[in-house]
Order: structure tokens, then C-alpha cells, then sequence
């Protein structure tokens, strides 16, 4: 009788998971590839399934018949109206066929206007409209909400039930309306919702009654839209968006900071107490997509190259902060660079409000809480950080540093815990005042424990305002005479040129090569293997968080095997 087995089956099978996830990732990136090379009638396909939509006569609805909307013989539902002194330079679908936004300008004014396109009702469609919404919520309320089933569909069952019940007569244009409002005030954020949903914009600015809403816009700035509320509507709009949150807002606490159902950070107040123009709100949008490194090497926030040094410093465990003003990307940047972590690597990330989406499962996202009622029950970003030291974290990630919890994220580096967080600076003598002085107040010999600085900036190039790494600084030691910190410029970027070049010698890489074991030749030809990698992702658009991810993953598990499979040499 055997009583040892020479293998162990589990262990056998974990590592032919790991195989076969690595095959599946090359797999997915390389099938990616050849469908972008030979365009493989994807537009084709599409109005194969436009027709067969139309030939569908009639769909059912519980209950009632309503015929398929079609443009060609209902007509739009959404018309842009003419603005004087304006003219339409851009337009863009927000949600087909309902909204769509139009980008104006004014050449005497030299002004943009981002105006909403939503469906017109007339008189009889805005009397059906406030009928079923009056009695909907009544409906609503005391019926139970099946979790599993999707919402939209069950509002919509609600809408055509009442319609039936009621007997309403409306054609299929002014029944696509009504839906259209009903998921849009109910389900979504009214007004807003046309916003919310483009992808361009990134915040999202209401400064009080009467008052345009503004947003941030990618390619157009910050632009006024079409779009403000009344007084009494915009008090109970901030309510709304308050108890979407999860949150409290009232004359007593009228100021709250909170996260949106889909991730956006919020801002908002309420009435007159603190902000004399009456309630207001910023939003800041969330992806549905998290950026990837590819995305930063395309916008050219990054070069490949600073990527692979990047790379290969956070694979060996050495801190970063990332440093700038208000939206330089410091957040996206390091959310960007932590797909680089290894796959398995224990994480912990702490944060005042959830922003960062990482592909690891081995990760526990940490989010402070707010008191109940003084300091009863409040949790703060050092009592995460103090706990998430007893987790035995191989990775820290802190949203921002900006009181004593930084002191307790030093003493994580100096004991060997790997840390990227994000810090309001607009350069490295700012970072290093920062944290030496009050409310951080961070020892100068601790600071020595932080490998890498990265100064990001919003500037601008070409006349167009672009987010930059402005550089990649390296804390070298501390002078023993002087007690100064010495730092290296490795990577810089050049304002003319709008170009990242590499400037100077890497101490990070010197130790990396030294505990590695590498040659100097070895460590280059380590750096270009990463680089060509990087760039070949760029070059085929493979953007998509979890391909790159499964790139990077597979390549720290079998990297001969991925330059293989991608044609790299």
C-alpha cells in the first residue's frame, strides 16, 4: 500500500488552469487582432440584423401591440432646434433613436454650446406622459421589485399594463416617447441622463437655479448646455440624487460627498446655506471601461517606452506616488499602471469613494465611512490603512495621502509593503515639501522609502489641452552632510517636440538588475521585449482592460510563448 503520491492532482490542475488561461488570453488578443486586419463584414452583419428587425411587423408587449419603431416611416423622434447665432459643427447619437447631442458654435462669440436633443412631446403626449407618471408612482410603491429582472423591463411591464388597464389609445411614436421619458425619470437621472451617458464628457457642473448646466467635454472643454432647472426643481433633483447615493442631504447637512450608483463621484448642496446661488452639483464621471496602459500610450500621456520602465519596476515591487493638480489623471494613471501588478499578488486598495477597477481577484477594495452621529462609527483612510497592514498586503494602493494617514503608508514602505497612491503637487520639490510638512508631516529619512515620482499635468500642444507626464523622478538616497534628498530625472517630456525621452540613469532598474541577476544587456533586451509588447497592443487598438491585462498576466507567466503568438520578435 502507497501511502505518498509522487504528484499532487491539485496542484496539477491549478497549474493547467493557469495554462489554459494563458492560451485563452493570446487567444482572445490574437483572434482580436485578425478580426481588426481583415474587417470581417461587421457592417454587413449589422444591417442583416436592421432588416430582420423590420420585417417583424408587430411586437407584443404584455398585452398590447405595438408596431416597430422605424425612422423611414415614423419619422425622428428627436429634432435639433435651431440657435441663433449658432452653428452645428458635430453631432452624436447618446441613445438611439431617443437622444443625441449637437455641438454648436458661435464665431462672433467664439463660444461653444453643447445642446441635448431629446423626443418633443406635444400637448396630448405631455398630458399622457404626466397621467401614467402620476399614477405609476403610486403603482410602484406597492409593488415589489423582482432583484432578478432586469428594472427597465419591469417599468416598461408597469407602462404597458397601465396603458392597457387605462385604455389609452397612442400611436407607436408617442408610445416609444412615453418609454423613452418613463426609463429615463425613473431608472436613470432624468435630465441628466443624455449626459451621463457620453462618453466624451468627463464632469458634470450644476452652480445653482437658472444657471446653465456645464460639463467638461474631451474635445470642446468646458461648454455651457441647454439644459437648467428652476429653483424647487433642482432642490428636489439634489434630494434624488442624494438617496440614489445612499446618502443624507437636509438644510442641517446641507453639504455631501458621495459615490452614484454607476461609480461617479459626487459633489452637492443643498438650498441657500452654503452656496448663494441655490443648490449644486459636480459629477465626476466614471468609466464603464477602466483606462489600460494602452489607452495612456495612445493619448501620448505616456511613452512605450516610460510604460515598459513602468512595467517592469511595479512587476519588482517598487512605490510610486503620482502627483499633479486637480484632473491631470493622477487617479487614472495609477489605476492604468496596476494592471502590471502580478496576477496573484495579495491587493489593497483604500479609498474615500470607489474609483479604481482592478482584473485581480486577490484584491480587497477598502472605502472609508462617514460618522452617524459625531465621531460615532467614522472610518477613515488611516483606520483602512492600519487594518490593511494586519492583511499581509504585497500591494497597497491609496486613493490619496493627505494627512496622518501618510505617515502609516511610509512605515508600510519602509517595511517592505509595495505602496502607489496619488498627491496634489505640480512638481517633485512640491511633493517632497508636501509630505515633510504640516498636516503630513512624513520624516525626511522615511521619505527615501518612495522609489518613483510621476508629475502629471494638464497642458497644452497643437492648441489643444492634453493631459502629460510631465516626469519620472527617481528618489536616489539622502546626502549623509547635507540631509538632502537626492533625486534623477529619468524620463522628461519635451514641451516643443511633445515627445518623452529618457534623460538619465535608473537606480530602480540598477537594483532590479542586481536582484534579478541580470547583465546589463539583459535587463535593455528585458525592457524592449516589454516595449514592442506595448506597442504592438497600441498599434492593433487592443484596448480592452481584460485582453491587456491577459497579455500582461500571460507574458509574466510564459514570455517567450507571448512573443510568439503576437509575431513579435
Amino acid at each position: 500500500m502507497k501511502l505518498f503520491r509522487r504528484k499532487n492532482p491539485g496542484v496539477q490542475q491549478v497549474i493547467e488552469v493557469e495554462k489554459d488561461e494563458v492560451s485563452q488570453a493570446l487567444a482572445e488578443v490574437v483572434s482580436e487582432v485578425e478580426k481588426k486586419e481583415k474587417k470581417l463584414g461587421w457592417k454587413e452583419r449589422r444591417k442583416e440584423k436592421k432588416k430582420e428587425k423590420k420585417e417583424k411587423l408587430k411586437i407584443r408587449r404584455k398585452g398590447i401591440e405595438v408596431e416597430p419603431y422605424d425612422p423611414e416611416k415614423h419619422g425622428e423622434l428627436a429634432i435639433a432646434p435651431e440657435v441663433e447665432g449658432y452653428k452645428e459643427v458635430e453631432r452624436y447619437w447618446l441613445e438611439k433613436p431617443y437622444a443625441f447631442a449637437s455641438i454648436l458654435f458661435n464665431e462672433d462669440e467664439n463660444d461653444y454650446l453643447y445642446q441635448v436633443n431629446e423626443p418633443t412631446l406635444n400637448p396630448f403626449e405631455m398630458e399622457v406622459r404626466n397621467e401614467i407618471e402620476e399614477k405609476l408612482r403610486d403603482v410602484l410603491i406597492l409593488e415589489e421589485v423582482n432583484p432578478f429582472v432586469d428594472k427597465e423591463e419591469q417599468l416598461i411591464e408597469a407602462v404597458n399594463q397601465m396603458i392597457k388597464d387605462f385604455r389609452i389609445k397612442i400611436d407607436p411614436v408617442t408610445y416609444y416617447k412615453i418609454i423613452y421619458y418613463m426609463v429615463r425619470d425613473f431608472i436613470h437621472y432624468g435630465k441628466l441622463t443624455p449626459l451621463m451617458k457620453d462618453p466624451l464628457i468627463e464632469d458634470i457642473s450644476c452652480n445653482g437655479y437658472g444657471i446653465p448646466v456645464y460639463v467638461f467635454h474631451r474635445n470642446y472643454m468646458n461648454v455651457s448646455t441647454n439644459i437648467v432647472f428652476e429653483e424647487e426643481e433642482l432642490n428636489s433633483y439634489v434630494i434624488s440624487l442624494a438617496q440614489k447615493s445612499g446618502k443624507h442631504i437636509s438644510i442641517a447637512e446641507p453639504m455631501v460627498d458621495a459615490s452614484l450608483p454607476d461609480g461617479s463621484r459626487i459633489q452637492m448642496t443643498l438650498g441657500k446655506e452654503v452656496t448663494s446661488h441655490g443648490s449644486t452639483f459636480t459629477i465626476r464621471k466614471f468609466r464603464d471601461e477602466p483606462i489600460t496602459p494602452i489607452h495612456l500610450i495612445k493619448w501620448g500621456t505616456f511613452s512605450s517606452e516610460e510604460m515598459a520602465y513602468l512595467w517592469i519596476c511595479i512587476e519588482n515591487s517598487k512605490s510610486l506616488i503620482f502627483a499633479g493638480g486637480t484632473a491631470s489623471g493622477k487617479t487614472t494613471s495609477m489605476n492604468a499602471i496596476s494592471l502590471f501588478i502580478p496576477k496573484k499578488a495579495k491587493i489593497v486598495s483604500i479609498e474615500d469613494t470607489r474609483e479604481l477597477m482592478l482584473p485581480h481577484e486577490n484584491w480587497i477594495p477598502a472605502v472609508t465611512r462617514d460618522a452617524f452621529q459625531g465621531e460615532i462609527g467614522k472610518i477613515d483612510m488611516y483606520d483602512l490603512l492600519r487594518a490593511a497592514l494586519r492583511q499581509r498586503p504585497e500591494y497597497i494602493l491609496v486613493g490619496e495621502v493627505r494627512g496622518k494617514e501618510a505617515l502609516t503608508l511610509f512605515q508600510a514602505m519602509a517595511t517592505g509593503h509595495t505602496t502607489y497612491s496619488t498627491l496634489h503637487a505640480d512638481s517633485v520639490s512640491g511633493v517632497i515639501h508636501r509630505l515633510e510638512n504640516p498636516p503630513i508631516n512624513v520624516p525626511r529619512p522615511m521619505i527615501e522609502a518612495l522609489d518613483i515620482i510621476s508629475i502629471q499635468a494638464q497642458t497644452y500642444t497643437g492648441g489643444k489641452r492634453v493631459r502629460r507626464n510631465i516626469e519620472l523622478t527617481e528618489i536616489v538616497d539622502l546626502d549623509p552632510h547635507t540631509k538632502m534628498l537626492r533625486t534623477s530625472t529619468v524620463f522628461a517630456w519635451d514641451s516643443v517636440k511633445d515627445e518623452h525621452k529618457m534623460v538619465g540613469n535608473s537606480k530602480a532598474l540598477e537594483d532590479i538588475k542586481t536582484h534579478r541577476g541580470w547583465t546589463t544587456k539583459e535587463l535593455e533586451f528585458e525592457m524592449d521585449r516589454r516595449r514592442k509588447i506595448l506597442e504592438f497592443l497600441a498599434e492593433k487598438d487592443i484596448m480592452d482592460y481584460k485582453r491587456v491585462s491577459g497579455v500582461v498576466h500571460a507574458y509574466q507567466n510564459k514570455p517567450d510563448k507571448v512573443l510568439k503568438q503576437l509575431g513579435i520578435e
